[in-house]
């Protein structure tokens, strides 16, 4: 029995592949504290932090506990000629909508209603679907592709920048909502922290180390396990097809990137926002608006809205064209510099919806039944439009591809 206990304390090494360049390496077991990164690439392959499934189903709970204070209730308000004027969130969808824009609105409510929401019930679901047999395999890869589109974050940051906009004509108050907001926008966020994939799929779906020569093991596109395809062509996990890259990928890439910018010159060259005050119409593009906000004295909240909607976008479609260009043309230098450069604009490309939300709380403050009135205008849709593009142009590319001019036949692998 004592051996028995001892070897079955002995970590258990596998073999896993990196789904940033396709490099084969043996991953041992990790500790809570511990992380894999590639030996190649440096990409974050596994995480041993572990979050148990009772903690996630109670920050679950909480989040949709939280859910119908923090959207319908006042987020701020103010007071306009002695008339106080609420913002919630819901009401600043729902004005985007109302004024002919639903499509923009839509955006908006996906990623700050539509992407929490699905978490959190996806996490319940997993607990519930277990007990009663259901297939939590969609579920599990829905997951995985969430974390991008959850932007509470950002919203908070749009919340100062319309508040810093609107005290140029009213008193600026707290709503008392933001407080739910705060704790919802922090529950999502550590969720997003301690949710483990690869964990829950251990737990749900666990698989035998395969057979065979290490060779031969392929890495699901999907689900990131390294396995050998069943007699289908399928994941053994989640059973989607195991292809060697995924299907596409640059032509879908191209497409996205190209309608991006397309989208991307309307955006900037037509007004984004249109302010009806003391009898005069003002209008905004994004350029423009960052210039107001400088001269008026916040010079940082400009920066913040120049960095989110003029230089990422840009910076996005720019990279972007870089990595497609070299994959194309079979480039082997600063293989590593290009990869960090995917991983940044990953990172970064959902801060550009920081306009998109600012637009939404000032419809909700200032609307047209006010003396002071304030608009949407025709660029932010195609602002809004490009963003997601981009989103999607990034999620798309494969970044194995980059490696590949590289790669010369088993010698990319290492044990």
């Amino acid at each position: 029995m004592k051996i028995h206990t001892i070897s079955a304390q002995i970590p258990q090494i596998r073999y896993q592949r990196c789904s940033e360049c396709d490099t084969l390496f043996r991953l041992p077991a990790l500790q809570r504290t511990q992380t894999a990164h590639c030996p190649r690439c440096n990409a974050k392959v596994e995480k041993g932090r572990v979050c148990s499934l009772p903690r996630l189903i109670t920050m679950a709970i909480s989040i949709l506990l939280l859910m119908p204070f923090a959207y319908t209730e006042p987020l701020i308000s103010i007071r306009l000629l002695g008339t106080r004027i609420d913002a919630s969130l819901l009401e600043g969808i729902w004005q985007m909508s109302r004024q002919g824009d639903p499509v923009t609105a839509s955006m908006v409510a996906f990623c700050t209603i539509g992407a929490p929401l699905t978490l959190a019930v996806s996490i319940l679901y997993l607990h519930f679907g277990s007990k009663l047999g259901m297939n939590l395999k969609p579920v599990l890869l829905m997951l995985d592709r969430l974390k991008d589109w959850v932007m509470l974050d950002i919203y908070l940051v749009g919340m100062a920048v319309a508040s810093i906009k609107v005290k140029e004509y009213a008193d600026i108050n707290v709503g008392i909502a933001l407080a739910a907001y705060l704790m919802m926008t922090l529950m999502v966020t550590l969720t997003m922290i301690n949710l483990n994939i690869e964990q829950l799929w251990e737990e749900f779906y666990p698989q035998r180390q395969p057979k065979g020569l290490p060779s031969s093991l392929r890495l699901c596109l999907a689900c990131k396990f390294t396995g050998i395809p069943d007699e289908r062509g399928r994941c053994p996990r989640c059973h989607v097809p195991m292809r060697l890259r995924y299907k596409h990928s640059l032509q879908k890439t191209w497409a996205a990137l190209i309608a991006a910018i397309v989208f991307l010159i309307p955006a900037n060259l037509l007004p984004i926002s249109i302010i009806y005050a003391n009898g005069q119409q003002l209008k905004d593009t994004i350029f423009s608006g960052v210039v107001s906000l400088a001269t008026s004295g916040n010079v940082p909240i400009a920066a913040i809205v120049f960095i989110a909607s003029v230089l990422v976008p840009f910076t996005k479609v720019i990279v972007m064209l870089t990595l497609l260009l070299s994959i194309h043309f079979k480039a082997i230098q600063g293989l590593k510099t290009r990869i960090r450069l995917l991983r940044l604009v990953t990172w970064i490309g959902r801060w550009s919806m920081l306009d998109l939300f600012v637009i939404s709380l000032m419809m909700s403050l200032v609307n047209r039944d006010q003396l002071l009135s304030f608009t949407m205008g025709p660029a932010a849709f195609y602002f809004g439009s490009a963003v997601i593009l981009t989103i999607l142009a990034v999620e798309w590319l494969d970044s194995r591809l980059i490696w590949d001019a590289h790669a010369t036949g088993n010698a990319e692998y290492t044990d």
